[in-house]
């Protein structure tokens, strides 16, 4: 007749419930601030956040085959219209080329040029100013916890879709 684990289990359900909500609220509050202190370090630089993402990742391809514009909407996991958008932004700043494919002239790809190269030197150079700024008031040690936590975090398997 004793209730009391099944109280004590729903008492610990409620508090792990309560306390993920709150991780979940920090988590969220952190990366708009990250977003926001990073914007700020990019605007100098003429360069959105979401054109960040997409120049660093064309330059993955350096060297290889470019990529296609079907690629990259995959990869950053947004429509193709979004990178046709920023693709746009990027050649007005002459951080990329558009270029037909050799083997099929109906596919353009997505080339890096000079310009994107030292645009992204300097975005290299920005993103590290934000992190040390959003990381100062941690020591060397929690800096390195924290990497951990946020490998897990990142590196656990995906929730299968209901």
């Amino acid at each position: 007749m004793s209730t009391a684990p099944e109280a004590d289990s729903a008492d610990s359900t409620d508090s792990t419930d309560s306390t993920d909500g709150v991780l979940a609220e920090q988590l969220l509050r952190l990366t708009r601030r990250l977003h926001r202190i990073q914007k700020r370090h990019l605007e100098p630089l003429g360069i959105t956040p979401a054109q960040s993402r997409l120049l660093r990742l064309v330059s993955h391809y350096d060297g290889a085959d470019p990529p296609r514009m079907a690629d990259l909407a995959a990869r950053l996991e947004v429509v193709p219209r979004a990178v046709t958008t920023l693709v746009d932004g990027l050649e007005a700043a002459e951080c990329v080329r558009r270029a037909p494919d050799p083997a099929n002239r109906r596919v353009i790809r997505i080339e890096l040029t000079d310009t994107g190269r030292a645009t992204l030197r300097r975005l290299r150079n920005a993103r590290t100013d934000a992190a040390e700024e959003i990381l100062a008031p941690l020591t060397a040690e929690q800096r390195k916890v924290l990497g951990g936590l946020l490998n897990a975090l990142a590196d656990a398997p995906a929730e299968p879709a209901c």
